[in-house]
């Protein structure tokens, strides 16, 4: 009975979630603290009974109930155990669920958390998660139920689609959906803020945790995601700009935009429309992202096969949920006000202008993603966009802006002058310039040199430099009695996790230039004991032997690299076909070093015996995972800093008249 009192529980929580929007939103426009106090208990309520489901339908997969419709088309009895769990959201029902589970799970820990904020507040957010849980669980129950039945069951399942049979499956997508979801509480706090007609300090603070720890955990899944596709498609890329790639990409960089946002409406009281845009906007790229993947609109490796129906319904979801928002928006945005003033050259003015380049970079990569799928509705046939039109339009972009996060910091808030940042940043500067012209100058005797290059090493190196200056200025400015230890530990977190995420944002330009620029592979067709070189490394091709394994029969290869006489990796690539839907897939070998990758992959026999064989060295290929890692933890940091956890006096908000009763109800 597994599959049934799954199936109770959703519905059970679709109710509770019917109570959670209602409720708490008619107790904030009462002020009835009873009703306002059921939202907490509700949240908990839905959690427990969406986990209850959830639980369920893992315990399905491990004990194999084929007659469980979902069951039967994502596993099979020789799957390994952790992949049948993993298995769980490996479809779209499941995911689905697993998104579900996300939601309540955020909201349950918005309820616990932020018992030191006003109740109008708290049941205003819940309230909103609420109705969104409402949206998302019908979708469930109505076209997406994982627990139908299939009568009679079959003997055994149809598997799991190789491609996500792999440990990455088991990380990437909760990764992922933590931060996909986690955006629903800016979002919530956005909305709640717009109903009670206060736009103030008290609601920057109380959002900018909730979404720094979004942005973090979308960053991790965002890394995951390339990491996989680097070594599990067998071609050696890490971003392709595949659509569904860049529906998380977009909320991403709109919710760097909001975090920065955030920053200044706190502390300045300035940007206030624009954050809340932005909040609306970055679940409104996340929902988007939603229907791309789900709606079947999309042809990618990372797309559910969907049918129409649940399509439409994403849709008609995603312009009640943007459309209600921008209209609320829209009504209320005129009574805000402009916040605070700045000069032309001040730290708001850049981080407006930083904000600007970040909108407008997701706008190019929207318009990128859907104008083929417009053409296509429109009948104007089916194009490709390609990487050459993102990198041609993303790029130029980016170089302003990280121009900007190294010279933000040093300009004072309201007014800066020109000359201070110009003293402070000099020396910066010139070290900059003068470890980029030894750098492209070792590049350039050695024939691999190239503007472009030179260009990305810079933009690196000042980001990195610059950052580091700031964090010694600051540590420097301690009390002279203090060791560095004591200085460092009176220092908020907020500002070194911004230090900390802008050392990421210096490695990761670091890795990508150099990956991109000093790339090297070749495809070749070998046999047993012949070789090919790449650059200075000699890949010979030592064996080939016939492996097994729990699903899947496999030729393993032994690729032997050396380099000036030395050996110093052996690679083992491996072709799989896996049994059950016979599909081959190719495992690519991989030897990390902390300044290259070496990277093998064996594509497919020849009648003459040959294999055709792509050999790569990738430079430097680390550092972008690193940077990544190293942006993910300083989000991390910032969202720990415990001022943001503290009560705003009332005399630092700047309120505008409270909404009418029926925006609030």
């Amino acid at each position: 009975m597994t599959a049934e009192l799954g199936q109770v529980a959703l519905i059970l929580a679709l109710g509770l979630a019917w109570l959670q929007g209602v409720l708490p939103l008619w107790g904030a426009h009462r002020q009835d603290a009873r009703l306002m106090a059921l939202g907490r208990s509700l949240a908990l309520g839905q959690f427990l009974l969406v986990a209850l489901a959830f639980g369920l339908l893992v315990h399905a997969f491990v004990a194999m109930d084929w007659s469980v419709a979902y069951v039967s088309h994502n596993a099979n009895s020789m799957l390994p155990w952790p992949l049948r769990v993993a298995a769980t959201w490996g479809g779209h029902e499941g995911s689905l669920l697993l998104w579900q589970l996300m939601l309540s799970g955020w909201t349950l820990a918005v309820a616990r958390f932020s018992r030191s904020l006003p109740d109008d507040t708290v049941a205003r957010v819940l309230g909103v998660l609420g109705l969104l849980s409402v949206g998302f669980l019908s979708f469930t129950l109505l076209t997406s139920n994982p627990f139908d039945r299939s009568l009679p069951a079959p003997l055994d399942g149809r598997d799991l689609n190789p491609l996500l049979q792999d440990p990455g499956m088991i990380f990437h997508p909760p990764l992922l959906y933590m931060g996909y979801v986690g955006l629903s509480v800016a979002f919530a706090f956005a909305i709640a803020a717009l109903l009670a007609g206060r736009l103030d300090v008290a609601w920057a603070r109380w959002s900018r945790p909730w979404t720094l720890a979004a942005w973090s955990f979308l960053t991790l899944g965002i890394l995951l995601g390339s990491f996989w596709a680097y070594y599990e498609l067998g071609w050696g890329g890490w971003w392709f700009w595949d659509a569904v790639e860049n529906a998380s990409f977009m909320p991403w960089l709109v919710a760097t935009a909001l975090i920065h946002s955030l920053a200044v409406s706190e502390k300045r009281g300035s940007f206030k429309n624009w954050t809340v845009l932005l909040a609306i906007l970055a679940f409104s790229l996340s929902l988007l992202g939603t229907f791309l993947v789900r709606s079947g609109v999309l042809t990618s490796v990372h797309a559910f096969a969907s049918d129409p129906e649940r399509g439409l319904y994403i849709l008609v979801f995603l312009l009640v949920v943007i459309g209600g928002a921008l209209g609320l928006y829209a009504w209320r945005a005129p009574s805000v006000g402009l916040g605070g003033r700045f000069g032309l050259f001040s730290r708001e003015s850049l981080l407006l202008l930083n904000n600007v380049f970040l909108v407008v970079s997701a706008g190019t990569v929207l318009l990128g993603t859907l104008y083929p799928l417009a053409l296509d509705a429109l009948g104007g046939g089916k194009i490709s966009v390609g990487p050459p039109y993102f990198e041609a339009v993303f790029v130029p972009l980016m170089l302003p802006l990280l121009w900007l996060i190294g010279v933000g910091p040093f300009v004072s808030w309201k007014q800066g002058s020109w000359a201070g940042a110009w003293g402070e940043l000099r020396g910066v500067f010139f070290v900059s310039l003068g470890v980029t012209a030894l750098l492209s100058l070792a590049l350039w005797v050695s024939a691999r040199g190239s503007v472009g290059l030179s260009v990305g090493l810079l933009l690196a190196v000042w980001v990195t430099l610059a950052t580091v200056h700031l964090a010694g200025q600051r540590l420097s400015a301690g009390a002279p009695q203090q060791g560095w230890r004591q200085r460092g530990r009176a220092i908020p977190l907020g500002f070194w996790g911004m230090v900390v995420a802008h050392l990421g944002v210096g490695v990761f330009v670091a890795g990508v230039t150099l990956v991109r620029g000093l790339d090297q592979a070749q495809d070749a067709s070998l046999r047993e004991g012949q070789q090919v070189t790449v650059g200075e490394h000699v890949f010979a091709f030592q064996s080939l032997e016939k492996g097994k394994g729990p699903n899947y029969i496999s030729a393993r290869a032994t690729f032997e690299v050396s380099r000036g006489g030395r050996v110093v990796a052996t690679l083992h690539p491996e072709k799989r076909l896996y049994v059950v839907q016979r599909m081959p897939m190719t495992e690519a070998a991989i030897d990390r070093g902390f300044t290259r990758d070496l990277y093998v992959s064996l594509g497919e026999a020849a009648p003459d015996g040959t294999w055709g064989v792509r050999v790569q060295v990738k430079p430097f290929m680390g550092w972008v995972w690193a940077g990544c890692l190293v942006m993910a933890l300083g989000g991390a940091l910032a969202a720990a800093d415990r001022r943001l956890r503290k009560p705003v006096p009332r005399a630092l908000s700047a309120c505008i008249p409270a909404a009418p009763a029926v925006l609030a109800t």
